[in-house]
């Protein structure tokens, strides 16, 4: 089989999309207030791993093919407080993050698979860079969603497949996607 970035590219990008559609999902399962609920003290609240997310993106992929992925502007501790202050913001901040990475990835070409970028002064690959973000971003999705889970309790509404449900679902995929 031949590599064929491009087509690698457009997997990791769909990728992403279904990881976002899955925190926006759950942010649409979870009351304003939610948002903002912590365990405990040591715990990070959902809006607190947004700034997060959205402060990683940024940062990695903002001029990534030209800087350092850790921009010297970005205060990652901060990240971790309390900033945002509502819904519309929590959005925002999502959006910006989300949009600065798609965006950048779907500008890379051929001729940037060669190149080396850096992260915290770390050589990378296109594709090091690329699987780094597929791991960092699932993981606080998960994150999202449980807590999202935890707060909405029996209101909640499975993301994928609901538990007892899955010898059903097989059969409905096996009937649209026969082999």
């Amino acid at each position: 089989m031949i590599w064929k970035p491009g087509a690698r590219l457009n997997s990791a990008i769909r990728r992403f999309e279904y990881y976002k559609t899955l925190g926006e999902r759950t942010f649409d399962q979870v009351a304003d207030n939610g948002l903002f609920w912590q365990y405990n003290e040591a715990s990070n609240s959902i809006a607190m791993i947004v700034q997060h997310v959205a402060g990683n993106m940024l940062s990695r992929w903002t001029d990534f093919l030209t800087s350092d992925g850790e921009k010297s502007g970005r205060n990652r501790d901060a990240e971790f407080e309390p900033v945002i202050k509502n819904r519309a913001e929590l959005l925002e901040k999502w959006n910006d993050g989300w949009n600065c990475m798609l965006n950048a990835l779907r500008l890379i070409d051929e001729k940037d698979w060669d190149k080396t970028i850096y992260i915290r002064g770390e050589a990378h690959s296109i594709v090091d860079a690329i699987n780094r973000q597929l791991a960092h971003v699932p993981y606080h999705v998960g994150q999202i969603v449980f807590i999202g889970k935890m707060i909405a309790g029996e209101k909640w509404h499975s993301l994928s497949i609901p538990k007892g449900q899955s010898e059903s679902f097989n059969k409905k995929m096996s009937a649209i996607h026969p082999k």
